[in-house]
């Protein structure tokens, strides 16, 4: 459910390589990984919860730390691989997220779990935006490198499906701490391969900026963790006033740095066409409503339905499955009828279907929450092709990565912040149903707090069809290169 888009610039490789089909094998698996733990882990928070003893709110910085440090430093490591050569950055990100994924399985604290996630997120920023390149440099211009794009795009869409369920059966078979091992093997082969099969790709020299990355990831995590923090310590309490000063200061400090830098890692004039800058406020919303549909119900299938995690996440398969079919009738029509249909009618249907999802109760059954999960697969396979053509219309060569690189960074970074709003929404709808209650039950406010989500949640949803139906317009004009 990641937009891929092509590399900034077209890869000079070096050295090539005898292996083009291990060379394949080696960047589809890493994809594959990469992509599982956006949801592999979803399935494994209740246990997690149980056995560390997580706060609901807290509970939300095991994917928040993940998606934050991918969608924050995506931008940076796209270009630490334009500097220091993409194998290398390939193989270094690997071995981070590898090591991480150790770590997160041997976790015994909470700070322990949430710093190894947010590790694994650096090692996926630095690999994802090189795996792309390295098929450029490995196969031709022509069908071998379309067969080989199609092969890494077939995986960035299973990585979600597969997440889920394999998820479950971890979890039900051995322990939660198993979705993160299942890691270990994988990027260690991939990690010690790669020297041997991908094609070395030549650095092209410049500078790196790293302000303007640190202060843009550690900002947008202030605002989070004040988000976090408020239903517990108040929204007037020092602690949370403190995260979300930061917060300012530092976002501050971005636009500041952005706008005076050559180098800069997100160009402010880039964002100048209103209706590429719309489709990117589109994936943000969409972004937080997938993530936050994926979280909440999760929890309610097991702790309300009493779901095994293994059912809850073959519950989930009607989504990836409309969005795959859908996605591929849209390629197939978008080029007749234009972007703008899709990115009107997706974010509408999203919006419907997690409005008829809010409606659940603890004596809900599975055909109650499969309606919603269909029209909530249809609108986001709507949207996602057209939102990927949108960001990259009109765009010259040389800036088509950082426009595929920024929708893919506005749906982890709107996950995160939609998770963060949705989570202080739920627990404190949960808090008041429980102080309210004559008979304060945990289950009826998990129920009121999870439903309360969900219609913020349509609301982002709705926000988005408003801002399609208002900015989408036909493509604009190519920039001079």
């Amino acid at each position: 459910m990641t937009a891929v888009g092509p590399p900034a610039t077209e890869p000079i490789a070096v050295a090539g390589t005898r292996y083009p089909r291990l060379a394949l094998v080696v960047i589809a698996a890493a994809q594959l990984m990469v992509l599982l733990d956006l949801t592999i882990v979803n399935i494994a928070l209740p246990s997690m919860q149980r056995e560390l003893h997580f706060t609901t709110t807290n509970l939300a910085w095991i994917i928040n730390a993940y998606a934050l440090a991918f969608g924050g430093l995506l931008l940076l490591g796209g270009r630490m691989g334009d500097l220091y050569g993409r194998r290398r950055m390939f193989v270094v990100g690997i071995a981070v997220f590898t090591t991480a994924s150790l770590l997160g399985g041997l976790a015994t604290t909470q700070a322990w779990l949430v710093g190894a996630r947010a590790l694994q997120g650096v090692g996926a920023a630095l690999a994802s935006p090189a795996a792309l390149s390295l098929i450029a440099a490995t196969f031709p211009e022509g069908p071998l490198r379309h067969r080989a794009m199609a092969v890494y795009a077939g995986m960035s869409a299973a990585g979600g499906a597969l997440g889920l369920v394999l998820g479950g059966i971890l979890v039900d078979v051995a322990s939660w701490r198993w979705v993160l091992f299942v890691n270990v093997p994988i990027g260690a082969a991939a990690a010690l391969a790669a020297p041997f099969v991908l094609a070395r790709v030549v650095g092209q020299g410049g500078r790196l900026d790293l302000p303007g990355a640190v202060t843009g990831s550690l900002g947008i995590a202030a605002v989070v963790e004040g988000l976090l923090r408020a239903p517990e310590a108040g929204w007037t309490h020092a602690t949370t006033l403190a995260a979300f000063a930061v917060g300012a200061v530092l976002l501050a400090a971005f636009v500041a740095i952005e706008s005076r830098r050559s180098y800069a890692l997100l160009p402010l004039a880039f964002l100048a066409d209103r209706s590429r800058s719309a489709g990117y406020a589109v994936m943000l919303l969409l972004g937080a409503s997938m993530l936050s549909l994926i979280y909440f119900l999760t929890q309610f299938l097991q702790n309300v339905l009493g779901y095994s995690p293994v059912v809850a996440g073959v519950a989930y398969l009607p989504i990836p499955a409309v969005i795959g079919t859908t996605g591929l009738i849209v390629s197939r029509r978008v080029h007749r009828f234009g972007t703008r249909p899709f990115l009107t009618v997706g974010p509408l249907l999203v919006a419907a279907g997690l409005l008829w999802v809010s409606t659940v109760t603890q004596t809900s059954a599975y055909p109650d929450i499969l309606g919603p999960l269909v029209v909530v697969g249809l609108g986001m396979g709507l949207s996602f092709v057209p939102l990927t053509l949108n960001a990259v219309a009109g765009v010259p060569p040389r800036r088509t990565g950082l426009a595929s690189a920024l929708l893919n960074t506005s749906q982890q970074i709107g996950g995160s912040l939609g998770l963060a709003v949705l989570v202080t929404v739920a627990a404190t709808v949960a808090r008041d149903t429980l102080a309210g209650a004559a008979r304060p039950s945990a289950v009826l406010a998990q129920v009121a707090g999870t439903q309360a989500a969900f219609r913020v949640g349509a609301f982002g949803a709705l926000l988005g069809f408003v801002l399609a139906l208002a900015f989408v317009r036909t493509p604009p004009a190519p920039e001079r290169p």
